[in-house]
């Protein structure tokens, strides 16, 4: 692999969501990821969370796997679990034990709840954890209920990429000073920290603490979605003067006084009810050609099956083929360092005897460690 982070090794210890999709991004720019899948388990090829990787089948009940898993760390830059608190420790992998073998090491730990606290036990998902930390409070129509964003604000906002920006900023650390430390990423923490405009808003009095009525939330007329005649939608950004004096130009609503009160939330719901009647007038093609590339702040709203076809992700290059699925391409992009085009996810256990080899096993010991079960 090419890429800023070629020549780190990375240890995953298989998991779901975040602690994967944490996994893809450091693979994707450049580190050797090796995942230690359980038996019987099953990678799909067109899944993105799993590719880049190298799969090693490691069976945590039989007493010589956890040698092995102990060898593959000390043979890392970092690894990363996303159990429950305590399991690792049960294992004889926590902190205390792979520390002290490898004291450069990068523990990251992605949890929902965080390593301690009341809920730290509890089992949860993404729509728990943005419940908890304030954040699925705001999302949604005004007097209606929250609407989970699916799960990018937990899982991959605040958890993965949350993990991921905390694994390089400690490996950063560890080159610099030769010392390893643990990371608890909690889903909690880090979806509460992806809404910090909203705190800084809140702050100033500028936010009302309900969902739907503030400026970016759906609540203001100049940015919302909007369905066209065809049914299918649009959006619209024009927060700033210029933007919002443009967006009168192309919509022919320069001449209308009530638009003049852009900023008055007392007037979003009937400028809202203007904008609804007018865009439904036309397609959605027919307000591309108008607005289109131009400072409106304007996207017509694609779908899954749209996006890869767009002139400016074709352009781009927002999005690959692997393994015969579209996948979203690595990012972001650097101007010294190439990301490669991903390899689609292994096959589980494909590389068991190649990654033990590099660890110094001989062929007489790989061969004994699949006899009793330890290595698949």
């Amino acid at each position: 692999m090419t890429g800023p982070l070629n020549g780190i090794r990375i240890i995953e210890f298989a998991g779901i969501g975040p602690g994967p999709y944490c996994a893809m991004m450091l693979a994707d720019h450049g580190a050797e990821v090796i995942r230690i899948d359980r038996p019987g388990a099953a990678l799909d090829p067109r899944d993105p969370l799993s590719r880049n990787r190298s799969s090693v089948v490691l069976d945590m009940k039989a007493p010589d796997a956890v040698g092995v898993a102990r060898d593959l760390c000390k043979s890392a830059d970092g690894i990363i679990e996303g159990y429950r608190p305590g399991v690792m420790e049960r294992l004889g992998l926590g902190p205390d034990v792979l520390l002290a073998d490898n004291p450069r090491l990068v523990y990251g730990r992605m949890t929902g709840w965080g390593q301690f606290g009341p809920y730290a036990q509890a089992a949860g998902h993404d729509i728990n954890y943005i419940s908890l930390s304030g954040v699925l409070h705001g999302i949604g129509r005004a007097g209606e209920k929250p609407v989970p964003p699916v799960n990018y604000v937990g899982d991959f906002g605040g958890g993965g990429m949350m993990l991921a920006f905390g694994m390089v900023s400690a490996l950063l650390h560890a080159a610099i000073t030769g010392e390893g430390q643990v990371i608890d990423c909690a889903m909690t923490d880090g979806s509460a920290l992806l809404a910090g405009m909203t705190w800084g808003f809140k702050a100033m009095g500028r936010l009302k603490d309900e969902a739907g009525v503030n400026m970016l939330d759906g609540g203001a007329h100049f940015y919302d979605t909007y369905r066209c005649s065809d049914g299918k939608f649009i959006s619209i950004g024009s927060i700033e003067p210029q933007f919002y004096a443009l967006l009168r130009e192309k919509t022919g609503l320069s001449a209308d006084p009530a638009f003049d009160a852009q900023l008055d939330p007392s007037q979003w719901g009937p400028l809202k009810e203007k904008l609804t009647a007018l865009f439904a007038t036309r397609t959605r093609d027919e307000w591309c050609k108008l607005m289109e590339t131009t400072d409106v702040c304007f996207a017509p709203v694609l779908s899954l099956e749209e996006a890869p076809q767009h002139p400016h992700n074709v352009a781009r290059q927002s999005f690959v083929t692997v393994g015969g699925a579209t996948q979203p391409a690595p990012a972001p992009r650097y101007s010294a360092t190439t990301n490669d085009t991903p390899r689609q996810a292994p096959t589980v256990g494909a590389d068991t005897d190649e990654v033990l080899a590099s660890l110094g096993y001989d062929p007489t010991r790989i061969a004994a460690l699949r006899e009793s079960g330890a290595a698949r």
